[in-house]
């Protein structure tokens, strides 16, 4: 039961798989409706995934000593949820109704479970995810035939799921646990985003835009200048004002001047998301880039400028052959988070160093590396003040001295350009961690894996 009830959901208790446009009048083309999308009504969906856990809850009842005939009411769910594109879903053979051959597939995870006690401040956790990346703790919520680019039907589909969630936010759940009723309240992080997804969801530009971040205003000349020093400003509500100054023009100003005041904010946003940092696409976009540098230092690039596309073509095979050769390393069409941790080892840099003619360039590679498997594992770590406290200290000393290697050694490529996750995991990660106590555990990887 739901105290206030939820306003903008059905009533009807004995729900399972339901249409995922239950809420919406038929409004999307082309496609028939009903085959569309699928989903759990997220209240219903909550409470199945509490029920689960009644053993967990219970046990962290009793290794915290507290009386659970007292524990009735104070729980706090803290449920972190994902959002990504699926690629080709197409149907291979075989003649099922005509639907996009894309997919999007929307999860969440139970993170921890909280009680707070009579007089005392701080709750007390009674359950944290072990694996909050793991398919297992990730659980699909409503899956969706639609391209994550098409704004209007995923906004359409979506849009019961953020009524519910908004109406449970306001609400408290009263369920049946350990064989007491106790009253639970849920606070919802939407991590599990890409950065492309999260600028869907929060009406920015897409992710070529000179608003560079997601989580702070500035632009990709300001970010290649100052690479360090930047905290975070973003949030969903001032993502909203702003749209409604873009929306309204108040100041009569010109197109440029109106878009520099709002800073990017071109559409409304449409459900709110945490800024954080995405730690699996961090990856894979930093060895993007570190593969890049791989290929303009085989060439000498900080010699000459604007070598030809045949050049670059003959440096990426060369850098290629040698590391199928030496570390049986196959080249893919486009990055993945399995080459990107390949690639972004020791091993791979003295590898690369073979084929880079000069010594003193072999050294600044081997330095940028080094830098940066120390920073790594505070982002991808579940818990950084635990598992790399070291690293976790000297974060900003590390990314200081990358950021002047890069803006000294490897000036070349970072001439008032810089790459949007190389921006962050420079400029935000330490804030990010002392705010979450974590950046890794919030990524998306376990609705990725779900994916597959």
């Amino acid at each position: 039961e739901w105290q206030p009830a939820l306003k903008n959901v059905s009533s009807s208790w004995d729900v399972g798989i339901i249409d995922g446009l239950s809420g919406w009048t038929t409004s999307v083309d082309d496609v028939p409706a009903d085959t569309i999308s699928r989903r759990f009504r997220y209240d219903v969906a909550l409470v199945s995934a509490l029920k689960d856990l009644e053993e967990d809850i219970m046990e962290g009842l009793r290794e915290r000593e507290l009386d659970d005939s007292i524990c009735t009411s104070g729980f706090t769910v803290v449920v972190k949820e994902s959002c990504d594109g699926m690629g080709d879903v197409s149907e291979k053979h075989g003649s099922g109704p005509a639907v996009p051959e894309k997919a999007v597939r929307f999860s969440f995870t139970i993170m921890s479970i909280s009680i707070r006690v009579e007089g005392e401040d701080d709750g007390i956790t009674i359950f944290q995810e072990p694996k909050p990346n793991s398919e297992l703790s990730c659980r699909p919520l409503c899956l969706m035939f639609v391209d994550e680019s098409d704004h209007e039907t995923l906004t359409a589909i979506l849009g019961p799921v953020v009524a519910e969630r908004k109406a449970m936010t306001e609400s408290r759940l009263i369920l049946s646990v350990g064989g007491l009723l106790r009253s639970f309240r849920f606070f919802f992080r939407g991590t599990g985003y890409d950065e492309k997804m999260v600028r869907e969801m929060e009406g920015l530009e897409a992710s070529g835009s000179t608003y560079v971040c997601t989580l702070c205003d500035s632009t990709r000349a300001e970010a290649s200048q100052n690479m360090v020093l930047h905290s975070i400003t973003r949030n969903h509500n001032e993502n909203l004002e702003r749209y409604e100054i873009w929306r309204t023009n108040p100041f009569s100003e010109s197109a440029d001047e109106l878009r520099d005041r709002v800073k990017g904010v071109s559409a409304k946003p449409f459900k709110e998301t945490q800024p954080t940092l995405d730690a699996l696409h961090c990856d894979i976009g930093n060895a993007t880039e570190f593969y890049k540098i791989f290929q303009d230092e085989i060439g000498e690039v900080y010699q000459r400028s604007n070598p030809s596309r045949e050049e670059r073509r003959r440096w990426r095979s060369t850098l290629d052959k040698q590391l199928r050769k030496q570390l049986k390393l196959k080249p893919v069409m486009r990055m993945n988070g399995n080459y990107a941790r390949r690639l972004m080892t020791r091993e791979a840099v003295d590898v690369v160093c073979g084929l880079v003619p000069s010594e003193e360039r072999r050294e600044a590679l081997q330095k940028l590396m080094d830098l940066y498997l120390q920073m790594k594992p505070v982002w991808r770590s579940t818990c950084p003040s635990r598992d790399c406290p070291d690293q976790l200290c000297q974060y900003s000393y590390n990314s200081q001295q990358f950021a002047d290697l890069l803006s000294t050694t490897f000036k070349y490529r970072y001439d008032g350009k810089i790459t949007n996750y190389l921006h962050k995991t420079l400029a935000h990660v330490p804030e990010i961690v002392e705010r979450d106590g974590s950046i890794g555990a919030w990524a998306s990887e376990g609705n990725e894996s779900g994916n597959k």
